[in-house]
């Protein structure tokens, strides 16, 4: 009888993602821990048959490189972030199972609100925390779960409580909230606490298929290289130096009090969310409507994606907004992403807009169709982005150059100067936000008009708003 051993289903047959020339093996360093992390996972997912429907999540650290073996969906995220994007992909498809894989300094430093946020919301997910007391990947600083005398890079006379205060035990962290369903610690340190951790890590699997709620499994796992020991020696020290502080065992299981239930697709179908937000649906707005906005949209761009920039105070945020709130209330579907300098006033602002009638991929605004620029250092830093027959508008009463490039559509138009003319020139946002309308057709005047109340706080502003909306409008025909 032959016994042939092979890797589980759950890794990939080669890690050709994998840098180097040996892409048959992991290259984590002998005796780290994330060896028989992985197993676990990989092992559990190809036995439950969800590898499919898996999607790993791992920011940055040692973590990150288990894109290169698992065979199945994969999402790196922001460092310390994991959390709130899996959150994501949690809420957009219920129906996946999403494993999210982090270090003690990325889960108990930079992402401890986000742990602790997402496990306080009872989020349908498996969080997998490796903790190995240091930053392996980084060089060896001290981490959140360093311990008390531990030297390492940035503690080289060991931490002191006084000065770096005390070890972080997340597992008891997470405890202390009422939401999750199941927590334990568990140790890689012997071959009975590995056959321990593989049981947890299965059970808070299975308790994430089952839709039973948010489960951590936290594991005291070695890093040799960072800890300057050899393997077996590592090994050792976790069952003598970590778990004194790092206790093992169950904290909480709720599992089997909670009934189980499949976990549904989401249809992304919100009915009656025209109502909370009191816009008609698309249906009720009249064929009529409809089909006049699509002219408009077809005589300039389907899928517009519009930068605007400028100095904090210009309105520039406002007027994003506004195409934003304008292209929702026509139906169509719209993205605003702002950013802006720590100044209220005078630093820099910009936002991107996308205003389309198919689905949106992502809010940034990278190869941009419209470009609005209120100063100059916003038409000279955004300028090369606008693609080949794009247009750019530009505020010439504060702007006083020219673009330099040859294959674009340049539209000047003094907004400030004509808002001032109207009696307020703050308003030179909304007068630009009437030339936008006039050159491209993107929206009607009346369109832009109705949809002021939405994003105008101050209702008394909106008829000199209206006016300067139309001003724009008039000022581009007249240039025509």
């Amino acid at each position: 009888m032959k016994v042939k051993f092979q890797k589980t289903k759950g890794f990939y047959d080669v890690y050709e993602r994998k840098p180097g020339v040996n892409k048959d093996i992991i290259h984590y360093c002998p005796g780290c821990g994330h060896g028989n992390a992985h197993k676990f996972i990989a092992e559990t997912i190809a036995d439950l048959g969800i590898q499919d429907r898996t999607v790993f999540v791992s920011p940055v650290g040692c973590s990150v490189f288990a894109y290169y073996y698992f065979d199945m969906g994969n999402v790196q995220a922001a460092h310390g972030r994991a959390p709130a994007v899996a959150t994501g992909i949690k809420r957009t498809h219920p129906d996946s199972v999403v494993i999210v894989y982090q270090g003690d300094g990325d889960l108990a430093a930079i992402g401890t609100a986000e742990i602790v946020h997402a496990a306080n919301r009872g989020e349908n997910m498996t969080v997998i925390f490796i903790n190995n007391a240091i930053y392996g990947m980084t060089g060896g600083q001290m981490a959140p779960t360093t311990l008390v005398g531990q030297r390492t890079t940035t503690t080289p006379y060991g931490r002191k409580p006084e000065n770096e205060g005390f070890p972080v035990r997340v597992a008891e962290l997470i405890d202390a909230i009422q939401a999750p369903i199941y927590i334990e610690r568990v140790s890689l340190h012997d071959s009975k606490h590995v056959t321990k951790a593989r049981r947890a890590v299965r059970k808070a699997i299975t308790y994430q298929l089952e839709g039973k709620g948010f489960s951590l499994v936290e594991i005291l796992s070695a890093c040799p290289t960072g800890w300057g020991l050899l393997p077996v020696e590592a090994r050792k020290w976790i069952h003598e130096a970590m778990e004194p502080n790092f206790p093992l065992g169950l904290k909480r299981d709720e599992g089997p009090n909670i009934e189980a239930r499949e976990l549904q697709p989401c249809n992304h179908v919100f009915e009656g969310v025209h109502g909370l937000i009191d816009l008609p649906a698309p249906e009720e707005r009249g064929a009529a409507t409809m089909q006049a906005t699509m002219e408009h949209v077809e005589e300039a761009w389907r899928n517009p994606a519009i930068k605007v920039a400028g100095f904090g105070g210009q309105g520039v945020l406002l007027l994003g907004l506004g195409l934003a709130n304008t292209g929702m209330q026509v139906g169509h579907h719209v993205s605003w992403l702002p950013s802006y300098g720590p100044e209220m006033r005078g630093g820099t602002a910009n936002c991107g807009v996308h205003i389309s009638t198919d689905l949106i991929g992502s809010p940034v605004v990278a190869d941009t169709d419209i470009l609005v620029a209120f100063n100059r250092p916003s038409l000279e830093k955004f300028e090369a982005a606008v693609r080949p027959g794009g247009v750019v508008f530009c505020d010439t009463s504060l702007v006083d150059v020219k673009p330099t490039r040859d294959d674009i559509v340049v539209v000047g138009v003094p907004a400030t100067k004509l808002a001032d003319e109207l009696g307020n020139t703050k308003a030179a946002n909304m007068v630009m936000f009437g030339a936008i309308i006039g050159r491209t057709k993107l929206f009607t005047v009346d369109e832009v008009c109705a949809s002021l109340d939405g994003f105008i706080k101050k209702k008394k502003l909106i008829p000199v708003n209206e006016q300067a909306v139309k001003r724009g409008a008039e000022y581009v025909l007249e240039m025509s």
